[in-house]
């Protein structure tokens, strides 16, 4: 894994800390533009219905051409729901970078009424389209970071 993908993921995880700040569920993610070094939008989360995902990408599709996002990535803390990937397939973005997956996210936050993780990794929702949506994660080998990230959750939904 390149270090600039590490570095965006640093950078989603500090949204991410931001959103938990403000008393939002702990999530955070950004749109890496064409270049994969240029930041073109940042977003954490809102609400149960507003992931920072699914805000990002619908404010994306609005604002940029189809080959663009095509081009750009999406990088968050926390693999994508089937909410998320869902939006992200139709907003085309072709490629999603994350930290924690899934199940990882269920494991901490085991049957949390704000939080009710489904079991439906993203890489199966991009199966059943007709575009290959690339997956890069979950990313355990950055330590460090892959704490922080789990660290974030762990205090966030033990309260």
């Amino acid at each position: 894994m390149s270090d600039h993908w590490l570095a965006h993921l640093q950078a989603a995880h500090l949204a991410a800390q931001a959103a938990a700040d403000s008393g939002h569920h702990p999530f955070g993610a950004l749109l890496i533009g064409p270049d994969q070094t240029t930041v073109l939008a940042a977003q954490g989360n809102v609400d149960a219905v507003n992931h920072a995902e699914a805000v990002l990408l619908r404010h994306a599709a609005a604002r940029w051409d189809r080959d663009t996002l095509w081009a750009s990535t999406l990088v968050t803390t926390v693999e994508p729901c089937a909410m998320c990937a869902g939006t992200q397939y139709w907003a085309h973005v072709g490629r999603v970078v994350y930290g924690l997956s899934e199940a990882q996210l269920r494991a901490i936050t085991g049957n949390h009424d704000e939080n009710p993780t489904l079991d439906l990794p993203c890489r199966d929702v991009f199966a059943r389209g007709q575009k290959a949506v690339e997956v890069i994660g979950p990313l355990p080998e950055h330590h460090a970071l892959h704490q922080a990230i789990a660290h974030c959750h762990q205090q966030f939904w033990a309260r």
